[in-house]
């Protein structure tokens, strides 16, 4: 016989999925716009890095106009499909110094440059995701780790907080 969690956990986990086909139906899913598109490409920071593709920040942010159109049209199709272009996936590893001595190799972290049009269509998806879950309150209001403006400690206090005022 399940514990009292476990059959919380349990309804709790049907209900998450009652929720996501209810409000994730192919018809649901939110449009990818080219005014979005360029928002984004607008505020690409021009002091980062090429990406794999050659391609430079300042070259896509200076072409938002002219390319917003047709990266929208590829988002949108990606995002349709689940297919993530093959060179978005693709990746090259770098090391940077974090501190110390620079002869040991243990003082470098990998970092993966990828590619700019995939880190938008990264960023206008989390947007998507992060809007539709405030607006139909998929988290609840006592979820702290990983929500903006909340913190685990939040969490931790909150309840000290109940307990004693």
């Amino acid at each position: 016989m399940p514990s009292l969690l476990q059959s919380l956990l349990l309804r709790q986990e049907s209900q998450a999925l009652e929720v996501g086909e209810e409000f994730w139906r192919e018809k649901d899913l939110p449009l990818v716009k080219e005014d979005q598109v360029r928002d984004h490409l607008g505020k690409l920071d021009t002091l980062k890095y090429m990406d794999p593709d050659g391609m430079h920040p300042q070259v896509l942010r200076e072409l938002a106009d002219v390319i917003a159109m047709p990266l929208s049209i590829i988002f949108e199709k990606s995002w349709r499909t689940g297919e993530v272009p093959e060179n978005w996936r693709k990746a090259s590893v770098t090391p940077v110094f974090k501190k110390g001595r620079k002869e040991d190799p243990g003082n470098y972290r990998p970092v993966s440059l990828t590619s700019i049009p995939g880190k938008v269509m990264e960023q206008l998806i989390l947007e998507v995701i992060s809007k539709h879950v405030e607006e139909k309150k998929v988290v609840n209001s006592g979820q702290h780790g990983f929500t903006k403006g909340k913190s685990c400690l939040i969490n931790l206090i909150a309840p000290c907080h109940g307990m004693t005022g």
